[in-house]
C-alpha cells in the first residue's frame, strides 16, 4: 500500500469523510497539509481568508448550512487565538465544526517554543473535544472520532492539533471510511405522554431551536403545527427553523423580547421545547420560568442527554434528535387529537398571533433611510431560498425580527452575540451556493470587525449583498450608556471610511444610500446581475 505523509493522510481522511471545503490562513506549522491540498484541488477547495477570526466564522457558517462539520485550518499560537471566536460561536450555536491547528513538533513540546500553546487547556471550555495527534498512524482513528463528535448529539466544534513532525512523517496506513452517525429517537411512551399532556392543554406553546435539524425535520415541525394549531415560537436566532407563513407562528423569543412573547411564555400551561438549551435570551434572563421547576408543564426533547434537566426539570424529558422528535409527534397525532387541539386552543393562538402581527407596524422610521421599508423591500424582492446573515448590534433587529423566513430561506446569525460574524458567514454561504441570493445585514462597527473578508469574496468571485447600516457609533452599547449614564457618551463613537469607495478598491460594486428611494435602486442593481455589492445606508 502507498506511502503518504501525515498531511496527505489527513486530507485523504477528510475527503473520505465527505469534506469538500476548508477555510483558513496558511501557516508554516502545517505546510504538509497545504502541500497535500495542492494535489487534491479537484476534490477539495481551500478558501484562503484574511484573518483566522473570519476563517473560523466561515467554517461555522458552512457547518450550519450543510449539517457537516465546517473545516478551518490555522497556524499555531496567534492563528489559534484569532480563530477562537468562531469556535466559541459554533459551540453556543450547536454547529458542527473542526478546527485544525498547526502545533510545534513533539520534540519541542512544553518548552514554550515559538507560538506554542497547550490547546487542551486553551480550548477546553469552548469545545466538545480537543485532541493532539502525535502519531500519524492514528490519524484515521482520531479524525473519524473528531468528525463523529462534531456532528453527534448536540453538534459543536472539535479542535485537532497537528504537531509539525507528525504531519511530515510518512505512513502506509489507509485512510478512514465515512462515519455513520446515530440519531436518537424518542421512546413511544414518551411521545404518548407528550400527546396526552398536549391534548389536555389550554395554552400550549412549542419552542424550537438548536442544531442538527434537517429539511425533513423542519417540514415535520411545520406540518405538526398546522395539524394541531399549537402556537410556534423560534428560539433566539433560530427563526429559519419555522415557516413564517404557518398560521401557528407567533415570532421569536430573542433579545429585546416583545411583550406578547413574554406574556405567551408566562401564561402558557404546557411548553413543548424541541432542541433548545434554555439560553438566557429564550428565558428572558431566566425570569420567565421558575428554576428548577417551572410552573408550566415541560416536555423537553434534546439530542444530548446532558441538556435535559440541566436548568429546568422536565415533566417529560425526551432524549431524541429534533428531527426524530418532530416526525414521531406528527405520526402520533391522530386527526381527532389534531382537531380537538385546534378547537380548544383557537382563542389562545389568536391572542398570541395578534401580538406578532402587530409588531411590524410599530417600528419607528430611523433617520433618513426608513429601515422598515428597506427590510420589507428586501423581503419582497429576494428569492424564496435567500440566505440572510448578520453579526451583532442594534441593527440585527431588522433581519431577526422583521424578515419573514419562508420555504428554504436560511438565517446565519451568532448565538454568541459575536460582532463581525455576518460578513464572513455571507461569503461562506455564497462560496457554497453561488446561485443563491445571500444578504448580510451589518452595522458599521460590526462590519469593521471582519470587513476585510470582502477581499476573500472578491478573490473567489463570491460577493454577497452587504448592507451596512451606518450610524457612526457602537449603537447597542450607546443605548445601554444613555440608559445608565444619560448624556455622558464615552468610548462609543466611531469614524467610518467611505464604504462605496472601499468596495470599489476591492473591485466590488459600492453604493451610498441616503434616502429610502435610493436604496431600492441600489438593491435592484445588486440583485439583478447576481454580482453582489456593498450598500451603505445612512440610518443615524
Amino acid at each position: 500500500s502507498m506511502q503518504r505523509s501525515g498531511g496527505e493522510l489527513l486530507v485523504d481522511c477528510l475527503l473520505a469523510l465527505g469534506a469538500t471545503d476548508g477555510f483558513g490562513i496558511p501557516g508554516e506549522s502545517y505546510l504538509a497539509v497545504l502541500d497535500a491540498f495542492h494535489d487534491r484541488t479537484d476534490d477539495f477547495r481551500f478558501t484562503i481568508c484574511r484573518n483566522e477570526g473570519g476563517a473560523s466564522f466561515m467554517a461555522t457558517a458552512h457547518g450550519k448550512l450543510t449539517g457537516r462539520p465546517g473545516l478551518c485550518f490555522v497556524t499555531r499560537g496567534p492563528g489559534a487565538t484569532n480563530a477562537s471566536i468562531g469556535v466559541h460561536t459554533a459551540f453556543q450555536d450547536s454547529t458542527p465544526m473542526l478546527l485544525f491547528v498547526g502545533q510545534v513538533g513533539t520534540d519541542m513540546r512544553g518548552r514554550e517554543a515559538f507560538q506554542e500553546i497547550d490547546y487542551r487547556r486553551f480550548y477546553g471550555d469552548l469545545t466538545k473535544w480537543v485532541v493532539e495527534i502525535d502519531d500519524c498512524e492514528r490519524i484515521p482513528e482520531l479524525l473519524s472520532r473528531a468528525w463523529a463528535t462534531a456532528v453527534s448529539g448536540r453538534p459543536g466544534p472539535v479542535v485537532v492539533a497537528l504537531p509539525e513532525n507528525m504531519l511530515r512523517a510518512t505512513t502506509s496506513v489507509e485512510p478512514c471510511r465515512p462515519v455513520r452517525i446515530a440519531e436518537a429517537s424518542p421512546p413511544p411512551d414518551a411521545i404518548q405522554s407528550a400527546i396526552e399532556i398536549l391534548s389536555k392543554a389550554e395554552r400550549p406553546l412549542v419552542i424550537v431551536g438548536g442544531g442538527g435539524w434537517s429539511a425533513e425535520g423542519r417540514e415535520a415541525l411545520d406540518t405538526f403545527c398546522l395539524r394541531t394549531g399549537l402556537p410556534l415560537v423560534a428560539a433566539f436566532r433560530y427563526q429559519d427553523l419555522c415557516n413564517h407563513d404557518n398560521p401557528s407562528y407567533i415570532g421569536d423569543a430573542g433579545v429585546g423580547m416583545p411583550a406578547h412573547m413574554r406574556d405567551a411564555i408566562r401564561q402558557s400551561d404546557v411548553i413543548l421545547a424541541i432542541g433548545i438549551r434554555f439560553g438566557e435570551m429564550v428565558t428572558g434572563g431566566y425570569e420567565l420560568f421558575d428554576c428548577p421547576n417551572p410552573a408550566q408543564t415541560l416536555i423537553h426533547s434534546h439530542a444530548s442527554d446532558r441538556e435535559l434537566n440541566k436548568i429546568y426539570q422536565a415533566d417529560v424529558p425526551v432524549h431524541s434528535s429534533s428531527n426524530q422528535m418532530c416526525k414521531s409527534l406528527l405520526q402520533s397525532v391522530t386527526d381527532e387529537v389534531g382537531d380537538r387541539l385546534k378547537s380548544q386552543c383557537v382563542k389562545w393562538l389568536e391572542a398570541c398571533r395578534e401580538g406578532y402581527l402587530a409588531l411590524p407596524t410599530t417600528a419607528r422610521p430611523t433617520g433618513k433611510v426608513d429601515m422598515l421599508t428597506v427590510t420589507r423591500y428586501v423581503q419582497d424582492n429576494s428569492p424564496d431560498d435567500a440566505i440572510i446573515t448578520n453579526g451583532a448590534g442594534n441593527f440585527a433587529v431588522w433581519p431577526n425580527r422583521f424578515m419573514r423566513f419562508i420555504n428554504d430561506m436560511r438565517l446565519l446569525a451568532p448565538q454568541s452575540g459575536a460582532m463581525g460574524f455576518g460578513v464572513p458567514a455571507a461569503v461562506a454561504a455564497k462560496r457554497l451556493n453561488p446561485e443563491r441570493t445571500v444578504i448580510c445585514f451589518a452595522g458599521d462597527g460590526d462590519f469593521q470587525m471582519n470587513g476585510q473578508e470582502i477581499g476573500t469574496a472578491a478573490q473567489y468571485d463570491c460577493v454577497p449583498i452587504i448592507l451596512i447600516l451606518n450610524n457612526g457609533t457602537y449603537g447597542t452599547i450607546r443605548t445601554h450608556q444613555e440608559r445608565e449614564y444619560p448624556g455622558r457618551p464615552s468610548g462609543t463613537e466611531i469614524v467610518n471610511p467611505d464604504y462605496a469607495t472601499l468596495a470599489k478598491a476591492y473591485g466590488i460594486p459600492g453604493f451610498t444610500v441616503n434616502t429610502t428611494d435610493d436604496f431600492t435602486t441600489a438593491f435592484d442593481a445588486a440583485i439583478s446581475g447576481n454580482q453582489g455589492a456593498l450598500i451603505e445606508l445612512a440610518v443615524d
